[in-house]
């Protein structure tokens, strides 16, 4: 694991073909607090206790609350933005998540990153580029990650 962040990558449209196997690095720390895991829950309707009750996910397997899979997973969008941008676009669209793996349990006031490489870009109709980037998204102080995915997203301009 890196120590140190990166700056982000903003890049004009007609550039982004030649990003594929670039590390566009890593993301601030970001902590999991028990009122992000809460609010998703209530969002969710998922009110497991392992997840919303602190008092009894510490006789828990984990010792403590943890994030949903699903929480993590989606702090993709705000750790893809600090990292990466696209300018002279139209429309930006999250096109979908391939190969997640929900590989260690984040527990409440964890601090965890993202590392994003882009993998591949290619055209698509209507004067678009699918960009395909390969995450990982770390705990502080671990050595297995909680979430690795691949993550798809369509830019066009």
């Amino acid at each position: 694991m890196s120590e140190t962040t990166t700056a982000k990558t903003v890049v004009p449209f007609g550039e982004v073909k030649n990003l594929a196997g670039t590390d566009l690095g890593v993301t601030e720390w970001r902590e999991v607090t028990q009122q992000m895991i809460d609010t998703f829950a209530d969002a969710t309707d998922d009110h497991q206790w392992i997840h919303t009750d602190p008092e009894r996910a510490k006789d828990g397997p984990f010792g403590a609350p943890i994030a949903h899979g699903f929480l993590t997973l989606s702090l993709i969008i705000p750790f893809w933005s600090e990292l990466f941008d696209v300018t002279g676009v139209k429309t930006k669209v999250n096109y979908g998540l391939d190969k997640v793996r929900f590989t260690s349990p984040v527990t409440v006031g964890s601090r965890i990153r993202m590392q994003i490489t882009v993998k591949e870009v290619s055209e698509v109709k209507g004067n678009g580029l699918h960009l395909v980037a390969d995450g990982t998204i770390e705990i502080e102080g671990q050595e297995r990650p909680a979430v690795v995915a691949t993550f798809l997203s369509r830019f066009y301009a």
